[in-house]
């Protein structure tokens, strides 16, 4: 068996046991992809990354993303986490202010301010792109989340596919108890990996989020970057961004004990990023 170093990293938090769990294998090289899907179904996370040396020019490193059940060509937690590995690891300079991250969604810009325990990661996510969603899919949407939306839901895909909804106040969107098998079933008739709605909120957050992806085997993933990604780009594409403006902070995680924040921004071109803090929980090894 080969021991290759192993971190559980929670992501978008400053607190160890918040935010997002992911779990990332360092020296991932030389493992198939079966092997790496076996291993993120054994963690039971989220999501679980492997760390693998670039293959395209200008790549800093190679990052490949799991969930128990399917790889996915783009995540924003695995994205901020393993940017933070890759670091912490020293797979790449840790004077570095500017990184490439290669995954299968592309070559995507890496941002790092700050440094050890005060490094925050920003990813930029790829380009969105909108499909709509047939009116008795939204009806069956409505029903299982017990609410109904403002405007209409739509299918936004920034690598994996987020059915997103705006329930326009933070209340409707924390009180929600939605039926999961039914959630399931639409994401699997969709080709989702979930769920994200999201209502504007007071205090230390302009909105909050939740994001429910139980075909994956995940009820309600914690905090969830790339559906962050999906809602701002969704707010852009229906000339709504300026209810929340181009840089924003979200809360997600608080219904599942899990309180996190996501720093979202819009650049002038249209590029979402997503961005936050890190805390290594889990240093070690895993022997395969």
């Amino acid at each position: 068996m080969t021991p290759r170093r192993y971190l559980e990293v929670d992501v978008f938090t400053t607190r160890a046991l918040a935010g997002n769990p992911l779990g990332v294998i360092v020296d991932a090289e030389g493992l198939d992809a079966a092997t790496m899907q076996r291993i993120a179904t054994w963690t039971n996370l989220s999501e679980t990354t492997f760390l693998l040396p670039p293959t395209q020019p200008g790549a800093d490193y190679r990052v490949r993303i799991f969930t128990p059940r399917q790889e996915l060509p783009f995540a924003g937690h695995p994205s901020v986490g393993s940017a933070y590995a890759a670091i912490t690891c020293g797979l790449v300079d840790v004077g570095k202010s500017a990184l490439v991250q290669e995954c299968a969604a592309g070559l995507l810009p890496v941002s790092v301010d700050g440094t050890d325990a005060t490094r925050r990661i920003r990813v930029q996510a790829p380009r969105a792109s909108f499909d709509g969603v047939d009116r008795h899919d939204i009806e069956a949407l409505h029903k299982a989340l017990g609410a109904t939306s403002r405007g209409t839901p739509l299918a936004v895909c920034n690598g994996p596919v987020w059915i997103t909804l705006d329930l326009e106040q933070a209340g409707t969107v924390r009180g929600l108890v939605p039926d999961m098998g039914a959630i399931a079933e639409l994401c699997l008739a969709l080709d989702a990996v979930g769920v994200c709605v999201f209502g504007a909120d007071e205090g230390d957050a302009a909105m909050a989020v939740r994001a429910f992806c139980p075909a994956d085997g995940i009820p309600e993933d914690p905090v969830t970057g790339s559906a962050n990604a999906a809602i701002a780009a969704y707010l852009q594409h229906v000339g709504e961004l300026d209810r929340y403006g181009r840089q924003y902070r979200a809360s997600q995680g608080r219904e599942v004990g899990r309180d996190g924040y996501v720093d979202v921004a819009v650049d002038a071109t249209g590029h979402v990023s997503i961005g936050g803090d890190c805390v290594i929980v889990v240093e070690g090894k895993i022997r395969i």
